[in-house]
């Protein structure tokens, strides 16, 4: 009979780990529960099965090359069938059966005939999910597996569903804001660098023809012009690179832990971007948190993978704080008081949620503060940037005519006394 390692809370709220005997995970889980104990993660002790005597290998449905991963839109809508599914009392194998046949062809209808096959040989959902990462994040499993433990495997899905398109509508928020200053600057400087090369040049060969003594500003964007066009390197191929080379580097520093905390510590300390990039961290991690507190995960596991899943390593080292000091006995509330990364008012909600026995719901609200306050400060910027481009733009374009026509207006003093 085959063993299964399992990890449990007591009713003392401990946890115990231990392995017990049964024919499937099914029965394995009702063994632990009449223990009286609460599991948390099973799994067959040796890893796969080992397949029958004279059995013939099964082909996996699930196969070919893909790029990439799922698009979290996708994995929303189907987590949002598959909660409708199991509302209506559907088995979970016949559920993902309905829901796979009705994917287009790619990644995720390729995942699902997989899952289906593991479903089929005695795996759970969320070991299926497991398996998967490109289409199911550490988030979504062990929210699922919250689900099985719990019965309440509906309900956790939709509430997944839920978190998900929150935070799908908090990102397009927060870049929607961003594409049209981006686009604007973007179209701004292939305008400028268009007037350094064609048009700066021609009024250079006007200004040498007269042989006359330009004013300041005038031999300052010639200069430009000139170091645009024809520079060590051309300007115009340093203007090119420096957006591309920049992206790369960022990339590049984000690959380590310490990048990754040094680019997201000069992130929110920017000027009104940074307060935004402050308070999306925040309401994602408490929402994250809330939400995995809310369907039965334990503290500690739960603050584990919203750590992981922050994106955000100053937040993330802040919640490994919090471990620490849970793990030894502490609140939640002190060691994030003292990380300071967070403000004093979600500090103090998580302290009352804590005292009251409802930090799940507290998290949550903390999170829908926050996301309310996110949204008034991208409609902020959006109403300052504007304004800000065009006064901007404004001054480059009243820069270039000046420093173009201050020549001129002295030639034709010049001819003009002289006539």
């Amino acid at each position: 009979m085959p063993k299964y390692v399992f990890e449990a809370m007591n009713q003392a709220g401990q946890e115990v780990k231990d392995e017990i005997e049964a024919p499937n995970s099914k029965d394995a889980l009702a063994k632990i529960r009449n223990m009286g104990y609460f599991p948390t993660r099973i799994r067959e002790k040796g890893g796969k099965k080992a397949a029958a005597p004279g059995a013939v290998a099964k082909k996996k449905k699930g196969g070919g090359f893909s790029i990439g991963g799922v698009k979290s839109k996708v994995v929303t809508q189907f987590t949002r069938q598959l909660s409708t599914l199991q509302d209506a009392g559907l088995p979970i194998l016949r559920s993902i059966q309905i829901l796979g046949e009705q994917q287009k062809p790619g990644l995720l209808k390729n995942t699902l005939a997989a899952v289906g096959e593991d479903i089929e040989g005695g795996s759970t959902l969320s070991e299926a999910f497991a398996k998967h990462p490109k289409a199911f994040d550490r988030l979504y499993v062990n929210m699922i597996a919250a689900g099985e433990t719990g019965g309440v495997l509906d309900v956790i899905c939709q509430r997944l569903a839920e978190f998900m398109e929150k935070s799908q509508r908090l990102k397009r928020k927060v870049v929607g804001a961003m594409i049209y200053p981006i686009v604007v600057v973007f179209f701004a400087m292939g305008i400028v660098t268009g007037i350094m090369i064609v048009v700066v040049p021609k009024f250079k060969e006007i200004f040498e023809d007269f042989d006359t003594t330009l004013p300041g500003v005038t031999q300052l964007l010639i200069n430009f012009s000139s170091w645009i066009v024809g520079g060590t390197p051309p300007g115009w191929s340093i203007i090119l690179i420096s957006p591309i080379a920049s992206m790369v580097f960022f990339r590049l520093a984000r690959q380590s832990r310490g990048g990754r905390y040094a680019t997201d510590t000069v992130m929110m300390k920017l000027p009104v971007m940074g307060s935004i990039i402050s308070k999306t961290a925040v309401a994602r991690f408490t929402r994250t948190l809330g939400t995995l507190i809310n369907a039965g995960v334990p503290i500690l596991e739960a603050i584990n993978i919203t750590k992981d899943t922050s994106g955000n390593e100053v937040i993330a080292r802040a919640l490994e704080g919090v471990h620490d000091s849970i793990r030894e006995g502490d609140t939640f509330a002190n060691p994030l008081r003292a990380s300071k990364v967070v403000d004093s008012i979600v500090v103090n909600m998580i302290d009352v949620g804590e005292e009251t026995g409802d930090l799940d719901n507290m998290m949550i609200k903390v999170a829908d503060n926050y996301d309310d306050e996110v949204d008034t400060l991208v409609g902020s910027l959006f109403s300052l940037l504007e304004p800000i481009l065009v006064v901007v733009l404004g001054g480059i374009v009243g820069f270039i005519v000046v420093a173009l026509f201050m020549p001129l207006v002295s030639l034709i003093e010049s001819v003009s006394s002289g006539g």
